[in-house]
């Protein structure tokens, strides 16, 4: 284990590119592995509070794989935007699940991320052993796509991080109103690295292509089928307070539509919550736990 609490690991995709995750935790370790997913441009940095907090519980520490998609973070850009699809990056997760012996998993889902986790539940429902769906329902509100379309892959290009992290705040106070000068500098962090000098995304820019063909005048298609394959299995449902992305509207028929479910909603924050106040994660703790059953 390394000074940070993690080791790299890479894994050959199906085409040949090399995906990256971080693996908290010891092999093999007592209970069901932890899989997080992060969101369209994010990587597994985000995680790193969360991963980090079970993975270093003293009671049942936790075995936490983190993932970096093709074209974020630390794993392989490709060379057809066309393959940042959610069936291809379902393929990868899948081929990463296999390589790392880590079936059945509790899969934690930001955004995209929970997205892939439910278009797992049709693919192969024996991989999910319980789901924690981090502002994402099968309805995707309008507006927070308009917004998330507007910036993808148009950001510019700061000269510090400090002037990253101006960036940053006037694109999302919105979503994080209570966000503190600290808090627009980690997000900076999280957004860009420094490479030759300068500061460049951490995602390939050409994910904007997912999104171009993207209607927002014309009706959103749904993913209420994709839900309902996770009816198997315990479901964490979080939504931040002033998500523009996940209504409460969806996350009541969600909870409708399964017999037993877990809300959480965090406050002061929009898409998507971070995952990495001490009372977020200790709910998330328990729930995993529970899945799990007594030690």
């Amino acid at each position: 284990m390394t000074k940070g609490g993690f080791r790299s690991v890479f894994v050959t995709a199906k085409d040949g590119l090399k995906l990256h995750l971080r693996e908290y935790g010891e092999r093999p370790t007592p209970g069901l592995p932890i899989v997080c997913l992060p969101g369209l441009t994010r990587s597994s940095v985000d995680f790193h509070p969360l991963a980090y907090a079970l993975s270093h519980d003293p009671q049942r520490p936790r075995r936490v794989l983190a993932l970096d998609y093709r074209g974020r973070g630390r794993s392989d850009y490709d060379p057809n935007p066309a393959n940042y699809s959610i069936p291809v990056e379902l393929d990868d997760v899948l081929t990463v699940l296999t390589a790392c012996e880590a079936e059945p998993a509790i899969i934690v889902g930001t955004s995209r991320g929970g997205m892939i986790a439910m278009a797992m539940g049709v693919a192969r429902p024996t991989a999910i052993a319980a789901v924690v769906l981090n502002d994402i329902g099968p309805v995707i509100d309008v507006a927070g796509l308009v917004r998330i379309k507007d910036y993808v892959g148009k950001l510019p290009q700061p000269k510090d991080f400090a002037e990253g992290a101006a960036v940053m705040r006037d694109l999302f106070t919105s979503q994080f109103p209570k966000f503190t000068e600290r808090d627009w500098i980690a997000s900076a962090y999280r957004t860009w690295r420094e490479e030759n000098g300068k500061l460049v995304l951490t995602y390939d820019p050409a994910l904007a292509n997912t999104l171009a063909a993207s209607d927002v005048n014309a009706p959103m298609p749904d993913l209420w089928p994709q839900f309902d394959s996770l009816a198997h299995v315990p479901m964490l449902i979080i939504r931040g307070a002033v998500s523009d992305l996940l209504s409460p509207q969806t996350v009541a028929e969600m909870c409708a539509r399964r017999q037993q479910c877990d809300v959480l909603e965090v406050p002061d924050q929009g898409h998507a919550p971070l995952l990495l106040e001490p009372e977020t994660i200790a709910h998330i703790a328990a729930f995993i736990d529970k899945c799990d059953g007594p030690i």
